[in-house]
């Protein structure tokens, strides 16, 4: 496999989640990488451990979130060239109820080896809750 910068892997990663692959978007974790949510509420998992952990969570989410664009997204660049910090916001419908969906993170990437190794991802569960119809409903949101 080619070598992949941080600015290819987030580029890559943002194709498939609009190509609603989301096991691909697993893959393009390392064996041992890690996503974590630092503002996940009580109950919902807040650190996964290998790219099968984030490949499991990720399986159902396109039965909840259909996205369709982003529609803003800003790339920072960190001291460290293996690190960046990105703003997106996606914009895409609600399966259950044909709802608009639109959702803003922030999310802190270090690739190694050309694989994502951590996946700091700062989404707001109020907000994807609001979205989706009640607090009941966010965790597919993700």
């Amino acid at each position: 496999m080619p070598h992949r910068s941080v600015h290819e892997l987030v580029d890559q990663a943002l194709e498939l989640v609009l190509a609603h692959d989301m096991s691909g978007f697993a893959d393009l974790w390392a064996a041992d990488g890690v996503l974590e949510f630092p503002f996940a509420p009580a109950g919902a998992p807040q650190r996964l451990e290998g790219r099968e952990a984030v490949r499991e969570y990720l399986r159902d989410y396109n039965d909840t979130v259909d996205p369709r664009e982003i529609t803003s997204r800003t790339t920072h660049t960190t001291t460290d060239p293996d690190t960046v910090v990105v703003e997106l916001e996606i914009a895409g419908v609600v399966v259950g109820t044909g709802k608009p969906y639109r959702m803003r993170y922030v999310a802190v990437i270090t690739a190694r080896d050309g694989r994502i190794a951590s996946y700091r991802d700062y989404w707001s569960p109020q907000a994807a809750a609001e979205a989706l119809g009640g607090t009941s409903s966010f965790a597919g949101a993700r």
